[in-house]
């Protein structure tokens, strides 16, 4: 009971890091591709730059739960995934810098030179990011000791001798492109003015046919892959619920964006992200990784989890510190919401 509560709030919180920073990555690539002046790259500059940072609390919350909670799941995936996540570390820390040294010169060249970096690292996370989701849902190549290792790609297919990439990976990193796009649209869209602002609900529109096609592809492909989804479906049919979240957050997108409602756009957005990812939680459940070669080695909550007494107790403490940081969110989100200026 205790391990299991322990994967949904890991879930949650993972999910809850993917919506706020996930708008931060997507604002990113309307800031290289979407902007037609410097004034406007400064207004989807400030629309993000004082809530990044704390965006990124919910990812380090999120990775030192999951080191407290399920150690044989933290040791083995950053064994087994160790170059994938240092090349999100720099990408993340290239992002960062790029946003905070972008206005220490007045010199076009150097602004230029910071932009490529904040937009092509928010694109390669988003893209990362989707490919460790489908490596995950995909299941690795675990032995009998809980530890596997894989290159960064084989032979491109997603069978016993996958790397990191292959399609079936490929395909959940674009689905996670295309969906982050579109929520970064539509958070520049609720926070900017004027041309931009309707550029912005453009591309939220045009992004919104990519999402919902490759929503389809990869759930169909995703049940085909991973046999356990399913099933798990099948035995827990309440958990239908989560699908049927994203499903509304997606219409709701399409909806709010013809209404030019700004605001219930983004939040539609967000839904889907939740009923996405809570889905893909809810399927693999109770692994926390699976093997992909015999189901028998997977990690699951029982075999990955720390001991139930420090469980318990952990549970005392997380509940005030995620107290204080959901507080410190809705305090700065409420402080700054309304429209941005350059």
């Amino acid at each position: 009971m205790i391990p299991a509560l322990w994967f949904w709030l890991i879930a949650i919180m993972i999910a809850g890091y993917v919506v706020l920073d996930g708008f931060d990555l997507g604002a990113g690539l309307l800031h290289l591709f979407g902007t037609r002046s410097d004034q406007e790259r400064q207004q989807v500059l400030k629309s993000v730059g004082s809530v990044w940072d704390g965006n990124e609390v919910w990812l380090i919350a999120g990775g030192g739960t999951l080191y407290f909670a399920f150690p044989g799941l933290y040791s083995a995936a950053f064994s087994g995934f160790y170059l994938a996540l240092m090349m999100v570390l720099w990408l993340l820390i290239l992002r960062g810098i790029s946003i905070e040294v972008r206005g220490e010169a007045d010199s076009s060249m150097w602004k230029s030179f910071w932009d490529v970096v904040f937009g092509g690292s928010s694109a390669l996370l988003a893209l990362l990011f989707g490919v460790a989701l489908g490596n995950v849902v995909r299941g690795v190549p675990i032995d009998s000791e809980g530890f596997f290792f894989l290159p960064l790609w084989n032979n491109f297919q997603p069978g016993a001798n996958a790397g990191i990439i292959d399609w079936y990976t490929v395909l959940i990193g674009l689905a996670s492109l295309a969906a982050l796009a579109m929520h970064g649209s539509t958070w520049v869209a609720l926070k900017t003015t004027g041309d931009l602002e309707k550029r912005a609900s453009g591309w939220a529109s045009n992004f919104w046919w990519a999402v919902a096609a490759l929503t389809v592809l990869i759930t169909v492909v995703s049940f085909r892959l991973q046999p356990h989804i399913p099933a798990q479906f099948a035995a827990n049919r309440w958990g239908y619920i989560f699908p049927l979240l994203a499903l509304a957050g997606l219409a709701g997108v399409r909806l709010f964006i013809a209404r030019q409602n700004e605001l219930a756009s983004f939040l539609s957005s967000c839904l889907y992200l939740l009923g996405m990812l809570t889905s893909a939680a809810f399927g693999l459940f109770p692994y926390v990784l699976p093997s992909n070669v015999a189901p028998e080695n997977g990690l699951t909550v029982a075999n990955s989890a720390a001991a139930l007494y420090g469980l318990t107790i952990g549970l005392w403490w997380w509940i005030p510190g995620m107290v204080l940081a959901t507080g410190y969110s809705f305090f700065v989100y409420r402080r700054l919401r309304g429209k941005v200026q350059a």
